[in-house]
């Protein structure tokens, strides 16, 4: 994340939520800096049908049939507007290939501690860097988690171990890639703009695309203690995948919805650049990450930007008349502003927010 006063050494000391758990049968609680205190009222609700993410199926979005296009598109606009989150099924990566990413990074947080030091670090756009919890040098409360993070474009990293991991993320985050880049299409058409205006505007061809995986080892407790808190993404979409272990929740009409994919299909949600862009039409939704009692939980997101140089602005076609509600940030200055102690779990979009004059 960004700089801070804490040195990596002071960092390395705070142990990786993996080390804690392998202590077995001598964790029965949650460690107090780990106490996370939620309202007892904001519980999700996976029970109501309504209370269901949209499913968006990708063979419509992409068909050759007219007809069957317009009406994905359609529906991929109603999701965007209402919901901020949908799946995509039939999106033509293989669940093979879904399943080996996500058994490489396991592997990866299975390395002994001193193998996995070599990645640690504080910068925000580090190639490769790996942690617990969201920025221990200025973390209120630790994390029930810990991360991996690879950049896989514009240039594409990787890790020399678990030998798998290079030639499996390679594939998985191309074809990734591909997958985002039609939703790119279909979410401006939906808006009404050409299929290419936001990959143009905002510099797809370069822009930033992470492999963020995170493991969320099983929990004495999972009622005091939180893998994400509540947070936004700072992208224009982001796709995720995950292992049996569900744990997604999202906010919809002020309350707390448990996300229940598809076998096999990518959650999609729309990040703060779309928000902006589409001046406040699409809203990058708050959401969370449960942890359970039972077993891990390991999800890989894949949030999409633009390119670092490139500074998000509401689209004038969009406006209709309306006063822009944003001022421009470069996605580079965006993200790091993220990760300052300055938005440590707040809005980061109320920082670019114009301000009504009174």
């Amino acid at each position: 994340m960004a700089p801070t006063t804490a040195t990596v050494a002071e960092e390395a000391k705070v142990a990786s939520i993996k080390t804690l758990t392998d202590a077995g049968a001598e964790l029965n609680s949650v460690p107090s800096e780990y106490t996370y205190v939620k309202d007892p009222n904001d519980q999700a609700d996976a029970s109501d049908p309504e209370h269901s993410i949209p499913t968006i199926d990708f063979a419509h979005l992409t068909s050759s049939s007219p007809d069957l296009r317009s009406k994905a598109i359609e529906k991929l606009g109603k999701a965007c507007e209402e919901w901020g989150f949908f799946q995509v099924i039939n999106h033509g990566v293989p669940e093979s290939l879904m399943k080996s990413m996500i058994e490489a990074c396991h592997k990866f947080f299975q390395l002994p501690e001193e193998e996995k030091k070599e990645f640690q670090s504080r910068k925000l756009l580090e190639p490769i860097k790996c942690g617990t919890s969201f920025n221990v040098a200025i973390d209120k409360v630790r994390l029930w988690r810990d991360y991996l993070k690879v950049i896989a474009h514009p240039e594409f990293h990787s890790l020399h171990k678990p030998a798998e991991y290079s030639d499996v993320s390679l594939e998985f985050s191309k074809q990734t890639r591909q997958v985002a880049t039609e939703l790119l299409s279909g979410i401006s058409e939906s808006l009404g703009l050409e299929a290419e205006y936001i990959a143009k505007a905002m510099n797809w061809d370069r822009g930033l695309q992470i492999l963020a995986a995170n493991y969320y080892p099983a929990c004495p407790q999972p009622d005091l203690a939180i893998g994400i808190p509540p947070h936004t993404d700072h992208g224009l979409v982001t796709l995720l995948i995950q292992n049996d272990m569900g744990g997604l929740e999202v906010q919809h009409n002020g309350k707390w919805v448990l996300v229940d994919c598809a076998p096999g299909a990518f959650v999609v949600n729309i990040g703060d650049q779309m928000q902006i862009l589409t001046n406040d039409k699409y809203k990058s939704v708050w959401h969370r990450a449960v942890v359970n009692n039972r077993a891990t939980r390991i999800s890989i997101a894949v949030p999409h930007g633009p390119a670092l140089e490139t500074a998000a602005l509401p689209i004038p076609e969009l406006l209709g008349g309306e006063a822009p509600k944003y001022i421009g940030m470069s996605y580079e200055a965006f993200m790091e502003l993220q990760a300052s102690p300055a938005a440590y779990m707040m809005p980061c979009l109320d920082h670019l927010r114009v301000k009504a004059d009174n």
